[in-house]
């Protein structure tokens, strides 16, 4: 029988905090939304509820985890 090629699977955990973008950029969620809310103002409950880019250091790193996407 022949033997398949060896392919490195999705890191799941991986794919579910960060999303890639159309130009391959990678994007995140902000931490510190759970719990604790009422000790943040208002506007820095705004500024954590966007998304933001990863930085270009890690981006690598995230993009070998996620082969297939």
């Amino acid at each position: 029988m022949p033997r398949s090629i060896a392919r490195s699977k999705t890191r799941k955990s991986v794919a579910k905090r960060f999303k890639l973008t159309a130009t391959g950029k990678v994007k995140r969620s902000h931490g510190g939304k759970r719990h604790l809310q009422s000790s943040k103002n208002a506007k820095r409950k705004r500024r954590l509820a966007q998304s933001t880019l990863v930085s270009e250091t890690v981006t690598a790193r995230i993009k070998e985890c996620l082969p297939f996407h």
